[in-house]
């Protein structure tokens, strides 16, 4: 990353995401004992949630965004975070959240702007294709069902594993991701049933 994600952090810049996460720690102007173990896991941890970000948000600047703004919220929370444990889980909960909170606005102007996103121009790979065509269709999918697709069918995570990672129902799990998969299967036709359960996981990117 261009700018160390401590060093932002120590010169006060914050990016609230959520009220259910955890409160952030003043971070003062020297670096802390504990920064190597988050070098670390940083280092251990950014591709692969560099990649559950491309999925939900289709965009690598923007994963990008969403990482480094990840990143920051557990900067500040470190000492509290690795006291706790599930420091996965907690990466992944913050990751969504600052997704979801970033479309509210942009998903809102998109509406008003087209109901389907733009056709995409397929190359002669059938793999590109494929994974250009799984992009635009979750790109039709509103952020929160996207989301709910993702950590089921990317992450792998049970419904249970979702809801709290959403910080949501059981139930509005189940009901989201029925109406994503509707809309992906609108998009996708029987190239749905490869990539949910056929173990395709590189066409999600």
């Amino acid at each position: 990353m261009a700018v160390p994600l401590w060093t932002v952090a120590c010169h006060g810049h914050s990016i609230r995401d959520s009220e259910d996460v955890l409160p952030e720690e003043p971070v003062r102007g020297t670096a802390p004992k504990w920064e190597g173990e988050f070098v670390a896991y940083f280092e251990a941890r950014s591709p692969s949630l560099r990649s559950t970000a491309f999925v939900l948000c289709g965009d690598w600047h923007r994963a990008e965004d969403l990482l480094q703004a990840t990143f920051l919220k557990l900067y500040q929370v470190w000492p509290r975070l690795v006291r706790r444990g599930e420091l996965d889980g907690y990466a992944r909960r913050v990751l969504v959240r600052v997704f979801l909170h970033e479309n509210r606005r942009l998903w809102r102007v998109r509406e008003h702007v087209s109901a389907e996103p733009p056709d995409i121009a397929a190359p002669g790979d059938p793999d590109v294709a494929q994974r250009l065509a799984v992009r635009a269709a979750l790109a039709a999918v509103p952020p929160k069902q996207r989301a709910v697709l993702v950590l089921r069918y990317w992450n792998d995570l049970s419904v249970e594993g979702s809801a709290d990672a959403l910080g949501c129902s059981v139930g509005t799990v189940k009901s989201q991701t029925a109406r994503g998969l509707a809309t992906l299967r609108k998009r996708l036709g029987p190239q749905l049933d490869d990539l949910v359960r056929g173990g395709r996981k590189e066409h999600w990117a």
